[in-house]
């Protein structure tokens, strides 16, 4: 139950099913994991930290996690102008970078699991034989695409089924993604049993939101909108700058400032310390998410320090990360043109 606990904590927001993992821990003392990720672009808060945290939950709970970059999907996706020279150069540093989050994790580019299992084309193949066109163009909303469009070329239908098929190949008991990835998560669950294979255990976790938005609207934090994201890059300045000018309403608990606070801030730190002026209660500590949320929503912390609060931490837990990525000009330069 400690394992199926250390998977279940924030920023997790969903397993299929919890009595899955249970079981899958007390039959199996070290479980497989994937997560795939397309390369494309440079990593933020949301992609890196909150992603990898995940993932080392997982890597103490006793699983061997791998984390798959995805590059032909990155390409069937049209991430990076399709270039694909540019998106081997990128998928190095996704490797160092989930390296450095992740000490442990196992890394592997989709074009060598390729190279090394022939048999893989033959199995999807196979997988495809399970799917009807509707249901696969309904599963296209995992690449950010609406599947009613009759401009879809037709590589994107491959794009579902290669991921169920990279499920399998990377012997995967628990498939891990962020909660816009669940269709193909369900996809592999109905199709596998068909296949004759082991139904993985479905785990999601929570998307962190943009900061310049209420946490009631559903756009999620992306690399496409530097000003309302925390890039890796960003510098300690940049960090306490954008979180100054993140959306932060007195009492609303709609700030995607908390979403951080629960998500990343505590998932690193036991207690979290916010400056307050003497005449509103001084300097408090506070030793759970759920206490600090309470304060906020009562008024009892102020936007400001909240946001001083959140600058500070974040500058801690991203510094040495970014210090640790060297970035190349010339690739820097590559990936801008590409956006």
């Amino acid at each position: 139950m400690a394992k199926v606990d250390l998977a279940s904590r924030p920023p997790t927001e969903e397993i299929v099913t919890r009595a899955e993992l249970q079981d899958l821990f007390e039959t199996k003392s070290r479980p497989g994991h994937y997560i795939g990720l397309e390369i494309s672009g440079f990593l933020h808060l949301g992609s890196l930290f909150t992603t990898g945290f995940k993932i080392n939950d997982l890597l103490r709970a006793g699983v061997r996690c791998t984390v798959f970059l995805a590059d032909w999907h990155t390409m069937i996706n049209d991430k990076l102008g399709g270039d694909r020279d540019l998106i081997s150069r990128l998928s190095r540093y996704y490797a160092d970078a989930f390296d450095a989050v992740c000490p442990g994790v196992r890394i592997v580019l989709g074009s060598d699991l390729y190279d090394r299992r022939r048999e893989y084309w033959y199995d999807l193949v196979r997988i495809t034989k399970h799917m009807t066109l509707a249901r696969t163009m309904r599963t296209l909303t995992i690449m950010g695409r609406a599947g009613s469009s009759d401009k879809t070329d037709l590589s994107k239908l491959l794009y579902p089924p290669m991921q169920a098929a990279d499920i399998h190949f990377l012997e995967a008991d628990i498939a891990h993604a962020g909660m816009d990835q669940r269709k193909i998560h369900m996809l592999a669950r109905e199709v596998f049993p068909k296949m004759g294979w082991d139904v993985p255990v479905a785990l999601h976790h929570r998307l962190l939101p943009g900061l310049r938005r209420p946490r009631s609207d559903t756009a999620k934090m992306s690399k496409t909108d530097p000003a309302n994201s925390i890039s890796v890059h960003d510098s300690d300045g940049m960090i306490r700058s954008k979180v100054k000018k993140a959306w932060c309403e007195q009492g609303s608990l709609d700030t995607p400032l908390l979403a951080v606070l629960r998500d990343v801030i505590f998932h690193q730190f036991d207690s979290v310390t916010v400056e307050r002026p003497a005449r509103f209660g001084g300097d408090a500590a506070f030793g759970s998410y759920g206490t600090l949320e309470a304060e906020f929503g009562s008024g009892g912390i102020h936007p400001a320090d909240l946001k001083q609060a959140v600058s500070e931490y974040l500058v801690r837990i991203v510094g040495p990360v970014r210090d640790r990525l060297a970035l190349d000009d010339e690739l820097t330069e590559a990936v801008r043109l590409v956006r």
